[in-house]
């Protein structure tokens, strides 16, 4: 198996991207509400503050590069204190699908910055997701991915050419980008000494999630577990406890439940994925996915999902920080 991290990456891949640019002119902040995909920011020339979805302002400098993978609650501004505008009041301009030429009223020369909307192929309930931090944060992501402005570049292009394809084209370049930015901050970033990013940077742990996010529908044992890490049952339990947050069997029951949800949204009867799980009767499942989830799963079927996942083009747009009135 290589890499744990290359392995978790194997099955996180995005479905769809919005991508648009914008030069504002201080003073400007906008206020990005919380949404189901994940948002991308980085500053190509200037600088800027965030205020994190926990309400803490960070200073973000050219080069530097966010993912909020949950899409949670965010404010970008030219400083503290600017009052922000909702994104869904600034207007914007369609180049072509997917791309967004961001109307910046008065449009300053001294800031550059890129957003992109990006829709995970799992939602935010994901364990791999509800593991990472709120904010992905690179600093001078330029510098330690020499590849990264090479990329940037190239989407830079396609929103300007207005050639046929560059939406798709976009897309895989965001794919890249994404992950890059995740290894990066795995292997440049801060973290706590718990959680998605201990457990990546730990071989012994991170083979055993790797394993469990390539086949999710599988029941895991404790002791099948403990085999691929070459440990004892017990000493397996508490390490993965220690170094993840939870029980090996309570993030196996998630990734399961996540999975359930992925086939009930595709349309299929309750007592299907019951059966593809393993489950004796469809009443035992159901219990299990309440249990998890905190719905039936009768509530995640078609008619409330429809197949396919979330059409980026009904979500509110990529929208630029905007002078304050």
């Amino acid at each position: 198996m290589a890499d744990p991290l290359s392995e978790m990456l194997r099955g996180l891949r995005l479905d769809g991207v919005e991508y648009g640019r914008c030069q504002p002119c201080e003073p400007w902040a906008t206020a990005f509400p919380a949404q189901e995909a994940a948002r991308f920011h980085f500053v190509a020339a200037g600088k800027c503050w965030l205020q994190a979805p926990s309400g803490e302002w960070m200073k973000l400098n050219a080069g530097d590069a966010l993912l909020l993978p949950r899409g949670d609650a965010h404010v970008l501004a030219s400083e503290p204190g600017v009052p922000p505008r909702r994104v869904d009041d600034i207007a914007r301009k369609q180049v072509c699908e997917g791309i967004f030429d961001l109307e910046c009223p008065r449009p300053g020369g001294r800031n550059l910055l890129f957003f992109a909307l990006m829709k995970f192929n799992v939602d935010r309930l994901h364990p791999l997701l509800q593991l990472m931090p709120d904010v992905m944060r690179t600093d001078d992501l330029a510098a330690s991915e020499p590849a990264i402005p090479a990329l940037l570049d190239a989407m830079a292009r396609e929103v300007e050419m207005n050639r046929v394809g560059a939406g798709g084209i976009l897309a895989r370049l965001a794919d890249v980008l994404t992950a890059t930015l995740i290894r990066t901050w795995v292997e440049h970033g801060c973290g706590d000494s718990t959680g998605w990013l201990a457990a990546v940077r730990n071989p012994e742990v991170g083979r055993v999630l790797a394993a469990i996010h390539l086949d999710p529908a599988h029941d895991w044992t404790v002791e099948e577990m403990a085999r691929l890490m070459g440990a004892s049952r017990s000493g397996f339990a508490q390490r993965f406890a220690e170094v993840v947050g939870e029980t090996p069997a309570r993030y196996v029951a998630s990734m399961r439940m996540h999975q359930a949800r992925l086939w009930l949204r595709e349309g299929q009867r309750v007592a299907v994925v019951a059966e593809r799980l393993g489950y004796d009767s469809e009443a035992s499942f159901s219990r299990a996915f309440k249990r998890v989830v905190g719905a039936p799963p009768s509530q995640f079927r078609e008619k409330n999902h429809p197949p396919g996942g979330m059409d980026l083009r009904i979500l509110p747009g990529l929208v630029p920080p905007i002078a304050a009135e």
